[in-house]
């Protein structure tokens, strides 16, 4: 039997172990007849008669004036920062996937040096780029390279997992950019262009449709994705999706897929949604996302008529985490969100994306069915647990710090599942940990005994130790001790 997965669109082949692997995602592009330098000139289909029976677009205006807007970017990193039971570059790691999807992506190689690559675009001129968080995940080195062939070592300023989202920037002036659409205003039925570099083939378009908006996927509930169904394949993450006019609408990132390649149901990230990560990333550093502290479900035509709903609409609340901005609100499980902030929720799926996108700290109103009534609640919004990864996981910078390594806090759900009552998360390591053998995903619960609850105290304990340090670490289901010579 085939299994079916959803897979992140890069690819990543090991040196050690020639292991190929990637992610897809398809899109097509969609434009009017020609009548500005953006758009795109219609060409008719003529009959047997030749009498023109339907207009087609053609392309060509658009690539060649946004295409070099599009760069490769190739990666280069440790195959040891992958541990056993983690995913190859480009895959979901398998807790990010539902239980029905797990174990149907084959297990990740012997350790050693790996390379990737995938897309992404210029939207300032003075060099900085957007691509997949993926698609650069655990870099020891970015590379980017022009339509023009000139090549350059990106920094990575940020990346956000929750978004899939990374900004990277390369020393170079006067860049053609991209321009930037309203997801919003785009249709159903409307075409699309993709520009990207599927298995290394630099620049390559395919075009199609907007098949559906605001999707949500397994593992990805806070992004509303446009589907698409124009050809993308490994190497596609990360490059653009246009509108007719020549705008970005969205980020390739996904497909669904029997066979690994390309099957007509690809998935990108809205831009509006990787321009606010963006912005957040250069203005802070790092991302933050709302959180309400509650599970929902979908609300089905049963649910329905048992809640006394005059139609399956809504989100139903399965579960509120105690404590949390929602039992704080008094929201309860039963209740069925209909509508957030005065916008109306048709589908448990297009909520995620709503609280997520708000500053931690706002104020929003719920309105909610209990017991067959209506009732408005007023919430403050929470901070989703940070999964940004920031610029200071330069390798460079990183392998001169004394431990080199670049943490993170637990999240309740670690917490509770890995049985940790208090320590850090590394979310990347260089210089001393990296040649004590610390690896990326390990937990930091003390140091030279001293427990540690947070990443100040880290940074303390650290800089008030010898030439010295006995990290205690959680390593999946062992803890073990590692002395580090700290530089």
């Amino acid at each position: 039997m085939e299994s079916r997965t959803f897979k992140r669109s890069a690819i990543a082949i090991a040196v050690v172990g020639a292991f190929a692997v990637g992610a897809f995602t398809a899109d097509r592009v969609s434009m009017h007849t020609a009548q500005a330098a953006s758009q795109p000139a219609v060409a008719p289909v003529a009959a047997a008669s030749g009498a023109p029976l339907v207009a087609l677009p053609d392309f060509s205006v658009l690539v060649d004036k946004y295409g070099p807007t599009v760069v490769n970017i190739s990666v280069t990193a440790d195959g040891s920062k992958r541990a056993a039971g983690r995913q190859p570059r480009g895959m979901p790691d398998m807790d990010e996937l539902p239980p029905q999807f797990r174990g149907l992506i084959p297990n990740m190689p012997a350790p050693g040096p790996m390379h990737g690559q995938g897309s992404g675009f210029i939207v300032d001129s003075s060099g900085i780029i957007i691509t997949n968080a993926h698609v650069v995940a655990d870099a020891d080195e970015v590379t980017v390279k022009l339509v023009d062939k000139r090549e350059f070592t990106a920094k990575v300023l940020g990346s956000d997992k929750t978004t899939d989202i990374a900004v990277l920037k390369i020393d170079a002036k006067d860049l053609p950019v991209v321009k930037i659409g309203n997801p919003d205003a785009t249709r159903v039925g409307e075409w699309v262009v993709a520009i990207g570099t599927p298995f290394g083939l630099e620049n390559t378009v395919t075009s199609g449709i907007v098949s559906a908006k605001s999707r949500s996927l397994p593992g990805d509930s806070y992004v509303p994705f446009i589907q698409t169904d124009a050809a993308v394949n490994p190497g596609n993450s990360g490059g653009p999706l246009f509108n007719l006019k020549g705008e970005v609408i969205g980020i390739n990132s996904q497909i669904f897929t029997r066979s690994g390649g390309s099957q007509g149901l690809a998935f990108a990230i809205p831009i509006d949604v990787a321009m606010q990560v963006k912005d957040q990333i250069q203005r802070t550093g790092k991302v933050s996302h709302g959180r309400l502290g509650i599970t929902i479900q979908e609300v089905n035509q049963a649910l329905a008529e048992n809640f006394g709903l005059k139609g399956p609409t809504g989100a139903l609340v399965g579960s509120v985490q105690k404590d949390g901005p929602a039992a704080k609100a008094g929201l309860e499980a039963g209740d069925v969100i209909l509508k957030f902030n005065g916008k109306e929720i048709n589908r448990s799926g297009e909520l995620p994306p709503l609280v997520a996108g708000l500053k931690p700290g706002a104020t929003v109103t719920l309105d909610v069915w209990r017991n067959g009534a209506a009732k408005q609640l007023s919430a403050t919004v929470g901070t989703l647990e940070d999964k940004t990864v920031v610029a200071a996981e330069d390798k460079a910078e990183l392998g001169k710090a004394r431990l080199g390594v670049a943490v993170r806090p637990l999240s309740p759900e670690e917490k509770r599942d890995g049985e940790v009552a208090n320590g850090v998360v590394v979310e990347n390591v260089a210089g001393a940990a990296a040649k004590a053998g610390v690896r990326s995903g390990d937990v930091i619960v003390a140091i030279n005994n001293t427990p540690v609850n947070s990443v100040e105290q880290l940074k303390e304990l650290v800089a008030k130790a010898g030439k010295t340090a006995a990290l205690l670490v959680q390593r999946d289901d062992a803890r073990i001790f590692i002395p580090v010579t700290l530089g």
